[in-house]
């Protein structure tokens, strides 16, 4: 009874104080970022942990985020099992954070460990979308493009890069990928500024600009040739609406839950590439 007495005036304390939880369809979109290996969407869509939409799990400040942590952590390795990552190697990168953020004596130390596995998890699943389909050096050259999109991305550059003539890595590239080393990139900032008009409230110069795009104009004909539309007709029909002023959202089924039960009794290796 005393249960059931303290959950409704924790409930009557939320409506009082305006809370709102994020976004679900943000939320939703943010985890198939991760999933996709999209890091620079990753790093739109990521919202502090216990800002605004979060819970309180605990009054303890540092105890309250680590709780938070761990549930980020859950959900991450569930969405990229169902993406193709083996649950062996997502539960092993999960326990490896939680432990480095139950280790925290600050809630600033929290925050950069969870910045770190949003990245950990993402470059890790832009390995398992690659992996098989490509050679080595196409992959390098993938991360490449997708690490430099605020940037001018150049076939010199990359080539450069992954230490191989302009001519060679051109070949391989249209050859694997089925288009050339420009157009691919292009494609990539097209999907990167579509991203952006759906979620963030950039105007099409300033995506045009963060994007490193040489026009405005240039970047209009980009966007339309592989998406179909004008950023602003794009915006106008998939701009994504804020749930504080909406008043519903269109709802996504999760994963089913995997099984989560491990040995805990031994403190795990910090998983290949991480420190």
């Amino acid at each position: 009874m005393n249960d059931e007495k303290n959950l409704s005036a924790h409930l009557v304390s939320q409506r009082e104080s305006l809370f709102v939880h994020a976004s679900f369809d943000r939320e939703m979109a943010f985890y198939e970022s991760i999933c996709s290996g999209d890091i620079e969407t990753v790093k739109m869509l990521a919202t502090p942990l216990c800002s605004e939409g979060y819970g309180l799990l605990s009054r303890d400040e540092i105890r309250n985020i680590q709780y938070h942590f761990v549930i980020s952590a859950a959900m991450i390795a569930r969405f990229c099992i169902g993406s193709g990552m083996s649950p062996e190697e997502a539960y092993q990168l999960s326990d490896y954070y939680i432990i480095r953020a139950d280790e925290c004596r600050s809630v600033k130390a929290v925050h950069e460990v969870h910045t770190a596995m949003l990245e950990g998890y993402t470059r890790k699943m832009r390995l398992v979308r690659n992996k098989g389909i490509y050679s080595k050096q196409i992959v390098r050259a993938i991360d490449y493009i997708s690490d430099h999109l605020h940037s001018r991305v150049r076939l010199e550059g990359a080539a450069a890069h992954l230490g191989l003539s302009e001519a060679y890595l051109s070949r391989l590239f249209k050859s694997e990928v089925g288009m050339t080393f420009n157009d691919y990139a292009n494609r990539k900032k097209a999907e990167a500024a579509a991203n952006l008009l759906r979620y963030s409230d950039y105007t099409d110069l300033e995506i045009s600009n963060l994007l490193a795009f040489s026009s405005q104009s240039y970047f209009i004909k980009i966007f339309k040739r592989y998406m179909g539309v004008t950023p602003k007709e794009f915006k106008k029909t998939y701009r994504m609406p804020n749930l504080k002023n909406a008043s519903e959202a269109a709802l996504t089924k999760l994963p089913e839950s995997q099984q989560e039960v491990q040995d805990k009794s031994q403190t795990p290796e910090a998983p290949d590439d991480l420190s």
